[in-house]
């Protein structure tokens, strides 16, 4: 099976690994995972950065549809969008620094739900928090908890 999707209205189709980037390939095995979701036995799905290149809308549909296939499929998502992590049900944040004697370290820590606006405002404004960013990351969880609440 070869897929051919147009990247434009009035673009040729193109086999799909002669015309699409990594984002799209990305984005085109996060829809097949979706569409066959039913069918499929495996129990985790892993998506690192299927939000590449997307944003606004769009990056909110991703972060729905993974909601939605998390209702059958332990779901893990890398991403650096606020719209879609405002979807996971347990949020993770990766921290990158120096440790002892200049060595690079990371640490993962889950951010409680008190913490979830602070981050999701971090992850929209870029700084620690803004009372801008913090309404708009208020809103984004209330958006994304409703969704699920619908979904169900």
């Amino acid at each position: 099976v070869e897929l051919g999707p147009t990247a434009r209205p009035g673009a040729p189709a193109l086999p799909l690994h002669k015309g699409a980037s990594g984002g799209e390939l990305s984005r085109v095995m996060r829809a097949l995972e979706v569409v066959l979701a039913d069918a499929d036995t495996v129990p985790t799905l892993v998506f690192d950065e299927v939000d590449a290149g997307v944003g606004g809308r769009a990056a909110v549909e991703i972060g729905r549809r993974l909601a939605r296939l998390a209702r059958t499929h332990q779901v893990v998502v890398v991403t650096h969008l606020p719209q879609v992590a405002a979807y996971a049900d347990r949020h993770l944040v990766v921290d990158k620094g120096s440790g002892d004697a200049g060595l690079t370290r990371s640490d993962v820590r889950t951010v409680d739900d008190g913490q979830r606006v602070v981050e999701l405002a971090r992850m929209l404004a870029g700084l620690e928090s803004t009372e801008t960013g913090r309404a708009h990351a208020e809103e984004l969880l209330a958006t994304a908890n409703s969704d699920k609440t619908d979904q169900q």
